[in-house]
Protein backbone atom coordinates (compact mmCIF):
# COMPACT_ATOMS: atom_id res chain seq x y z
CA UNK A 1 0.00 0.00 0.00
CA UNK A 2 0.96 3.32 -0.53
CA UNK A 3 -0.29 7.15 -0.56
CA UNK A 4 -2.18 9.27 -2.06
CA UNK A 5 -1.29 13.11 -1.72
CA UNK A 6 -2.81 16.30 -2.48
CA UNK A 7 -1.12 19.81 -2.53
CA UNK A 8 -2.80 23.31 -2.02
CA UNK A 9 -1.49 26.69 -2.04
CA UNK A 10 -2.72 29.56 -0.59
CA UNK A 11 -0.72 32.93 -0.35
CA UNK A 12 2.85 32.30 1.85
CA UNK A 13 1.90 28.95 2.65
CA UNK A 14 0.97 24.79 1.51
CA UNK A 15 -0.83 22.15 2.67
CA UNK A 16 0.36 18.69 1.86
CA UNK A 17 -2.11 16.16 2.82
CA UNK A 18 -1.38 12.41 2.67
CA UNK A 19 -3.87 9.36 2.23
CA UNK A 20 -3.07 5.71 3.18
CA UNK A 21 -0.15 4.44 4.80
CA UNK A 22 3.09 5.84 5.41
CA UNK A 23 5.30 2.73 5.56
CA UNK A 24 8.76 1.92 3.57
CA UNK A 25 7.09 1.55 0.40
CA UNK A 26 5.43 5.00 0.36
CA UNK A 27 9.05 6.83 0.88
CA UNK A 28 9.68 7.32 -2.39
CA UNK A 29 6.57 8.88 -3.72
CA UNK A 30 6.07 11.32 -0.26
CA UNK A 31 9.69 12.64 -0.87
CA UNK A 32 7.96 13.45 -4.50
CA UNK A 33 5.54 15.30 -3.52
CA UNK A 34 7.87 16.91 -1.10
CA UNK A 35 9.82 17.97 -4.10
CA UNK A 36 6.57 19.02 -5.86
CA UNK A 37 5.44 21.39 -2.06
CA UNK A 38 9.28 22.94 -2.57
CA UNK A 39 8.86 23.56 -6.29
CA UNK A 40 5.36 25.20 -6.35
CA UNK A 41 5.33 27.03 -2.78
CA UNK A 42 6.51 29.71 -0.20
CA UNK A 43 6.13 30.02 3.35
CA UNK A 44 5.34 26.64 5.50
CA UNK A 45 3.65 23.46 4.72
CA UNK A 46 1.77 21.95 6.70
CA UNK A 47 1.87 18.47 6.37
CA UNK A 48 -2.01 17.31 6.93
CA UNK A 49 -2.47 14.00 8.01
CA UNK A 50 -6.55 14.09 8.76
CA UNK A 51 -6.27 10.83 6.16
CA UNK A 52 -3.35 8.87 6.99
CA UNK A 53 -4.20 5.52 8.79
CA UNK A 54 -1.07 5.42 10.13
CA UNK A 55 3.10 5.65 9.44
CA UNK A 56 5.93 4.05 10.15
CA UNK A 57 9.05 4.54 11.83
CA UNK A 58 10.60 4.95 8.42
CA UNK A 59 7.83 7.14 7.75
CA UNK A 60 8.64 9.08 10.56
CA UNK A 61 11.84 9.41 9.75
CA UNK A 62 11.25 10.37 5.76
CA UNK A 63 8.83 13.23 7.89
CA UNK A 64 11.75 14.72 9.56
CA UNK A 65 13.82 14.32 6.55
CA UNK A 66 11.12 16.93 5.06
CA UNK A 67 11.24 19.27 7.66
CA UNK A 68 15.01 19.57 7.22
CA UNK A 69 14.64 19.56 3.06
CA UNK A 70 12.14 22.39 3.90
CA UNK A 71 14.56 24.29 6.06
CA UNK A 72 17.50 24.44 3.83
CA UNK A 73 14.76 26.10 1.40
CA UNK A 74 14.12 28.57 4.07
CA UNK A 75 10.45 27.31 4.67
CA UNK A 76 9.33 25.34 7.66
CA UNK A 77 7.22 22.13 7.86
CA UNK A 78 4.17 21.44 10.53
CA UNK A 79 2.25 18.65 11.15
CA UNK A 80 -1.83 18.22 11.39
CA UNK A 81 -3.53 15.33 13.12
CA UNK A 82 -0.61 12.99 13.67
CA UNK A 83 -2.19 9.42 13.87
CA UNK A 84 -1.59 6.85 16.70
CA UNK A 85 0.10 8.41 19.75
CA UNK A 86 0.85 12.00 18.65
CA UNK A 87 5.01 10.69 18.35
CA UNK A 88 7.38 11.42 16.19
CA UNK A 89 10.72 9.99 15.50
CA UNK A 90 13.13 12.39 16.44
CA UNK A 91 16.20 12.18 14.51
CA UNK A 92 18.88 14.64 16.74
CA UNK A 93 19.74 18.39 14.69
CA UNK A 94 16.59 18.27 13.22
CA UNK A 95 14.18 21.37 12.91
CA UNK A 96 11.96 22.21 15.59
CA UNK A 97 8.28 20.49 13.85
CA UNK A 98 5.18 22.58 15.52
CA UNK A 99 2.14 19.90 15.98
CA UNK A 100 -1.74 21.19 15.34
CA UNK A 101 -4.59 19.40 16.93
CA UNK A 102 -5.79 18.83 13.39
CA UNK A 103 -5.72 20.92 10.06
CA UNK A 104 -7.96 23.55 11.44
CA UNK A 105 -6.42 24.54 14.14
CA UNK A 106 -3.03 24.68 11.61
CA UNK A 107 -4.62 26.99 9.29
CA UNK A 108 -5.91 29.26 12.70
CA UNK A 109 -2.55 29.66 13.24
CA UNK A 110 -1.97 31.27 9.16
CA UNK A 111 -5.11 33.10 9.62
CA UNK A 112 -3.45 35.68 6.93
CA UNK A 113 -2.90 32.53 4.45
CA UNK A 114 -5.56 33.12 2.37
CA UNK A 115 -8.06 31.39 0.77
CA UNK A 116 -6.83 28.26 -1.48
CA UNK A 117 -5.19 29.50 -4.55
CA UNK A 118 -4.08 26.38 -6.72
CA UNK A 119 -4.01 22.83 -5.97
CA UNK A 120 -2.45 19.61 -7.30
CA UNK A 121 -2.80 15.81 -6.31
CA UNK A 122 -1.65 12.55 -6.89
CA UNK A 123 -4.52 10.08 -9.34
CA UNK A 124 -6.45 8.13 -6.99
CA UNK A 125 -6.64 10.98 -3.94
CA UNK A 126 -10.01 9.89 -2.41
CA UNK A 127 -12.54 12.42 -3.00
CA UNK A 128 -13.78 15.25 -0.79
CA UNK A 129 -17.11 13.31 -0.50
CA UNK A 130 -15.31 10.10 1.04
CA UNK A 131 -13.27 11.31 4.21
CA UNK A 132 -12.77 8.01 5.10
CA UNK A 133 -9.41 6.38 3.77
Amino acid sequence: MTIEWRYTVQRDLGVLSLAGFLGADAVGRFTGAVGWAVARGTGPVVLDLTRLRGWSVGGQLAVAEAALRLRAEGRGLELAAIPADGTLVPTGEGPAVPVHRDLAAALAAHRDAGAEQRAWRSDAWPSEASPGV
